[in-house]
């Protein structure tokens, strides 16, 4: 066998050209010893399923991120003091975190087995002169595949024969109507969607026959190379996972260098080495915030939950947060901002244009105002209904087409005509036909009614319109043909992005046989169809509320790009006046051109799989942090590549839901917009929590260096501060997790990709918080101790400090620009649970005698708690100042 030529080179030369390269051979196919010989070189007509993650790597990951590490040295430096137990709780809490995001990540990434089923099934060949039926994965190059209506293609064919032969291929390219197929050689460049010499793998023959023979298989076809795609798309980190590593290693550094200073400062106030040490991790046990990494993962498991109750299924836990970050979605249009039901939306009929309301292939709707259909519109319908093959069914008040979406919807809009297609057949039986052919680019069918032979056309204005000398007027009569007038009508349609089909009839003799002579001349001319794959209703709002927002919505389809900027601008997505940029134009642009081209257009028509990719990664090197919406196979590599990819639950293939973040219950695209709401809300939630806990860990490390400045005891121990730090995230910053979403959060414009998870004017906050918690907890420290209190006494003063400032710290937490009272006290009742929560804890810790013993506290006074409680309300009383100072500027 010859060496073939390059994949995309097969439509561009003859069929039995390509089949003698192949050394096959189309009348009798291939002999089964040469088959044997093949499938030992090309192997089996499957996709290489390549290994993905393990279980145990997959578990071992969760341990290496960054604010993990920060948790385990936490837990290394409590077991280096000898304190077991409380290095077992940190331990205890890490493992925890690694569980949920262990299984909340436990889909391992089987996209490549998706596409390995989704071509595997049964095949009919030609092979030693006879036809046999086996499973497609034992097919090789050279093969000649028999194809009929309802057959999966098994692998790439170069089609040699072809009778009106019709395939659904919107999973591979985009493409939302049926693709008729043929046998003739197409120009080189021809782009994928309009290679209609090809059948490829995966895609659905719905009419005719035809037979090809095989230029491909398994990891070499389209589909395959798109498996490849989805292999090379590296795992992205997201922008949340990215700003927590970079704040971690601030973290860290600010923790050493504090660590090191405390150790410093004592060892040249002349204290010893090993007490310095201990004070020196005592502080770092102070500065690290143990329960950050389990409070981030609980969050965006609440995050998940929230989006599962609003038809997002969430499938790893950071794109809860990423699609708070999205700067851009690109969208599908297929299936994803349309309804992928072919609807009529216009009919021109003896001179009128009536438009059609509804949508999909619901029958609901009307044509026109809804009056009594007469004359040229109700004969272009019934031509509609009898020059037609398909069917239309309802499971559940769900309606589905069987057969060609096209001829699908002119049986929906006779419906809401009242015409029935199962009464008009049986009235107006079909007596004979001529089926649709690439080539004729028309059907006929001839019927019996009213004692009238009646041949009904349906086809491309182009083939009809020259072929007629009459047309019926509104009232059906016959009247002249007013041909510019027609062909006005067609451009009108065209220029809306309407797919236009003409309808003319022929009324004969008693003839009962027809012929291609029957549609030569002498046609009478009836109507125009215009029908779209129409946007979904809700779409329109989503896309607004995006803009609104601050997010660019961009529309990528392999579709035509007249219908695609039609539906663009009808969505808002694209403005009169702009223009789609089309996958052949892109292919010539470099890299550095596209990224300026993708800032400014919005709509991307036939546009290939590799082209999908690119325009994603050219968004991304603008900083964009990209949604990519999806439901096709052809979609799956962009899904993947993207910051946050989302596929369709309902009409999407198991190939973009396995490569995508999250999937749509529904297939809404307004449920994206719920899902960027949610995400801003854990975000924001998140940040609120690090506002409210860093204070405590900087003012724990504080009190540590001023006791060793000081030169006086440590006003809390390692303990008291590990106390501190699990008992409060867990009771009282993890109640922030509840926190409702704040009204404006969707009038924000997105977080730009570099910012920093915390702004100026919150480091600050936490710096005055950390500068109260010293002054109040190191100053009634060395009252306790001025008035001769015992050591525990003081140290039990200073801990109930830390605690009380916190609990009011919190309500101020709520809202990071706005009071406690302004975003409604009780509006988040967790908050609450948790004060009273921490408030028993504390009260055990301070009077319990065995809580006593082990952490060396005892009980204090009324007196103590007053000043205790004065300090957390000045505490609440400054923050509370702040803010609105910062808010009036």
């Amino acid at each position: 066998m010859s060496e073939p030529p390059e994949h995309n080179d097969w439509h561009h030369i003859a069929a039995d050209e390509a089949a003698s390269r192949l050394a096959a051979c189309c009348d009798d196919g291939l002999a089964e010893g040469e088959v044997l010989a093949r499938r030992a070189v090309h192997g089996e007509n499957r996709i290489t399923a390549r290994p993905g993650k393990g279980p145990v790597l997959r578990f071992a990951l969760q341990f290496v991120q960054p604010l993990v590490v920060v948790l385990l040295l936490a837990g290394v430096v409590t077991a280096f003091l000898g304190e077991w137990v409380d290095s077992g709780v940190i331990f205890g809490v890490t493992l925890v975190n690694a569980v949920i995001g262990f299984i909340q990540e436990g889909r391992a990434e089987n996209a490549l087995a998706a596409l390995a089923r989704s071509v595997s099934s049964e095949v009919t060949v030609l092979r030693g002169g006879g036809k046999q039926r086996l499973p497609s994965t034992e097919l090789v190059p050279g093969d000649v595949v028999l194809l009929a209506a309802g057959d999966k293609v098994p692998a790439d064919l170069r089609l040699f024969r072809a009778k009106e032969l019709q395939a659904i291929e919107s999973a591979l390219t985009g493409e939302s109507t049926a693709v008729a197929k043929h046998g003739d050689v197409l120009p080189k460049e021809t782009v994928l969607a309009e290679r209609s010499n090809m059948a490829y793998a995966g895609t659905v023959m719905i009419t005719g026959r035809g037979a090809g023979v095989v230029v491909a298989t398994g990891d070499r076809t389209e589909t395959g190379r798109i498996s490849r795609l989805i292999a090379e798309a590296p795992d992205l980190t997201t922008p949340l996972t990215r700003k927590m590593a970079v704040f971690s290693n601030w973290l860290l550094i600010a923790i050493g260098l504090l660590a090191v200073l405390t150790f410093a400062v004592g060892m040249w106030r002349g204290s010893s080495a090993f007490e310095m040490f201990m004070a020196a991790v005592a502080l770092a046990v102070g500065a690290i915030p143990e329960g950050l990494p389990a409070a981030m993962t609980i969050t965006l498991a609440i995050g998940v939950s929230r989006m599962a109750r609003k038809r997002a299924i969430i499938r790893k836990l950071p794109a809860v947060e990423t699609l708070g970050s999205t700067t851009v979605i690109c969208s599908d249009k297929t299936g994803t901002l349309t309804e992928n039901q072919m609807t009529v939306r216009e009919l021109y009929a003896g001179g009128v244009q009536l438009a059609v309301s509804g949508s999909g292939y619901s029958p609901d709707g009307q044509l026109g105002s809804g009056e009594q259909i007469a004359g040229a519109a109700r004969e272009c319908l019934l031509a509609g209904v009898l020059c037609n093959d398909a069917g239309l069914t309802s499971d559940n008040g769900r309606w589905e087409v069987v057969g060609d979406p096209t001829e699908g919807a002119l049986l929906v809009v006779a419906r809401k005509a009242g015409l029935d297609e199962r009464s008009v057949l049986k009235t107006c039986p079909r007596l004979d036909e001529i089926p649709f052919d690439s080539a004729r680019q028309y059907m006929a069918t001839l019927h019996q009614i009213e004692g009238r032979q009646v041949v009904y056309f349906k086809g491309a204005l182009e083939q009809l319109l020259p072929r007629s000398v009459r047309m019926l007027d509104a009232d059906g009569q016959t009247v002249p043909l007013r041909q510019d007038e027609v062909a006005s009508a067609a451009r009108e349609m065209a220029g809306e992005g309407l797919r236009v089909l003409a309808m003319a009839r022929l009324v004969g003799g008693p003839a009962a046989v027809l012929d291609q002579s029957s549609a030569d001349a002498g046609l009478e001319f009836i109507g125009l169809v215009g029908m779209i794959d129409p946007p979904r209703p809700q779409a329109l709002a989503a896309v607004n509320t995006c803009h609104a927002a601050g997010i660019a919505v961009k529309m990528i389809t392999g579709d035509h790009a007249v219908t695609a900027l039609s539906i663009a601008r009808q969505l808002a997505i694209a403005q009169a006046g702009e223009s789609a940029l089309t996958g052949a134009e892109l292919a010539v642009l470099d890299d550095q051109r596209l990224c300026e081209v993708v800032r400014t257009v919005n709509v991307f028509a036939r546009v290939e799989p590799e082209q999908k990719l690119r325009l994603v990664r050219a968004l991304q090197t603008n900083g964009e942090v990209v949604a990519m919406t999806g439901d096709g196979v052809n979609d799956a590599p962009a899904l993947k590549q993207a910051d946050i990819g989302i596929a369709m639950g309902m009409a999407g293939t198991e190939v973009a839901k396995d490569a995508a973040d999250m999937v749509l219950t529904d297939d809404d695209f307004a449920a994206i917009e719920a899902a960027v709401e949610e995400g801003r809300g854990v975000y924001d939630n998140l940040v609120k929590f690090i506002t409210w806990t860093l204070p405590t860990n900087f003012g724990e490390g504080l009190v540590i260096l001023a006791a060793v400045v000081a030169g006086v005891t440590l006003p809390i121990t390692p303990l008291q501060i590990l106390w501190i730090n699990m008992t409060t995230a867990v009771f009282l910053g993890l109640m922030l997790a509840f926190e409702p979403i704040e009204a404006n959060v969707m009038q924000r414009k997105p977080r730009q990709p570099g910012t920093p998870i915390l702004d100026r004017a919150l480091v600050w906050r936490i710096v005055l918080v950390s500068l109260l918690l010293l002054a109040g907890s190191f100053g009634l420290f060395l009252r306790e101790i001025a008035l001769g209190q015992p050591l525990a006494e003081a140290r039990t003063v200073a801990l109930n400090v830390f605690v009380v400032v916190e609990a009011m710290y919190l309500f101020n937490c709520r809202s990071l620009t706005r009071s406690a009272l302004h975003v409604g006290l009780f509006a988040n009742p967790a908050v609450w649970y948790g004060v009273v929560m921490m408030a028993v804890l504390q009260a055990l810790l301070t009077y319990l005698p065995l809580l006593n013993r082990l952490f060396a506290t005892a009980p204090i006074g009324v007196r103590q708690w007053l000043e205790i409680f004065a300090v957390g309300v000045l505490a609440y009383l400054i923050v509370g100042i702040e803010k609105r100072l910062r808010e009036h500027r």
